[in-house]
């Protein structure tokens, strides 16, 4: 059996390989790449969820003060539909207003369905710790998780601005208790 040859340009050592290694070895790599990227959620970017509801108005741009949550229910009056308008002072992912700095964001754990309200951290402008099992969202990064044992980020609440009006028209991403975002 004839072996592939190749000098280390390093160590000056030479490496041998068969050619039926060589063929074995990229074949089997070539398949498990294959069914990897089959496996739904495996090395695959997944898509924003989102879903959208009847617009609802929530507040004003003129009534809010930085770092002053408003609290609301949204998309319903469910047990986890308990969500926060807030003014962060700073850019955040999906801030609506002059400074894009006014998001809003469902107030539930998305590992066991903690209840966050109350735990707004202004200097870090996060939603958290979780009394449950310390999770920490990060809110001008689109409710990404800072720390704790959620594997979610916190579902934001989709804002559109009308003049003064603040609406409510939609979530990204999954609120707790839920199978899908579907009202009813």
């Amino acid at each position: 059996m004839k072996s592939l040859e190749t000098k280390s340009t390093e160590t000056g050592e030479k490496c041998k390989i068969s050619r039926r290694q060589f063929l074995f070895y990229s074949g089997a790599a070539i398949t498990t790449t294959t069914v990897m990227l089959n496996i739904p959620g495996t090395a695959r970017a997944q898509e924003a969820v989102f879903a959208t509801y009847p617009r609802m108005w929530i507040g004003n741009m003129s009534d809010l003060k930085t770092d002053q949550p408003l609290t609301f229910n949204y998309p319903d009056n469910g047990p986890h539909s308990i969500s926060m308008l807030i003014k962060l002072g700073t850019k955040a992912g999906g801030g609506v207003g002059k400074k894009e700095d006014v998001a809003a964001f469902n107030t539930v754990c998305t590992h066991q369905g903690g209840p966050l309200l109350g735990t707004y951290n202004a200097e870090h402008k996060t939603l958290g710790q979780c009394p449950f099992h310390l999770t920490t969202y990060d809110l001008t990064r689109y409710g990404i998780i800072v720390s704790g044992q959620a594997y979610q980020s916190l579902p934001q609440i989709l804002l559109e601005v009308e003049g003064d009006k603040i609406f409510a028209v939609g979530v990204m991403g999954l609120i707790f208790g839920r199978n899908n975002n579907l009202i009813g």
